[in-house]
């Protein structure tokens, strides 16, 4: 019986400590920024590159604190970038995007999030509307 007792404390206070684990660290603090840089159509090819190295496009955008999601040429508009960065952040992404962008794009900028995992996971849901 006191083994019992023993053994019985032992599993009570191993299961209290999983409580006290920290939890994993998120990156709940970190943002998506999509950036709409428009060509300024009054403006060619060549000028438009003659700005942007002017300004220290390639140097200064994006700043090392972002990671590049994705980066696209929309024909007729300009460019679209999507990064992720941390949320202290925010403030040198519009800095490096002043400093080497401007003169060359109009810009716009949008919060962004990743819709798709949670479409497959509904996608999925309706898979299986018997496990719910």
């Amino acid at each position: 019986m006191k083994a019992l007792l023993i053994t019985l404390s032992f599993l009570f206070f191993a299961v209290l400590s999983f409580g006290q684990t920290p939890e994993p660290k998120t990156e709940s603090d970190s943002l998506m920024i999509t950036i709409f840089m428009k060509h300024h159509q009054d403006k060619n090819i060549e000028e438009l590159k003659e700005i942007r190295n002017k300004n220290g496009f390639l140097e200064h955008f994006p700043p090392p604190s972002a990671k590049v999601v994705n980066w696209y040429v929309l024909m007729g508009i300009g460019q679209v970038v999507t990064v992720k960065i941390p949320a202290s952040e925010l403030r040198n992404l519009n800095i490096a995007v002043e400093k080497s962008v401007w003169g060359a794009f109009s810009t716009e900028f949008y919060p962004t999030y990743d819709l798709h995992p949670h479409i497959l996971e509904e996608k999925n849901k309706l898979k299986s509307p018997d496990e719910e």
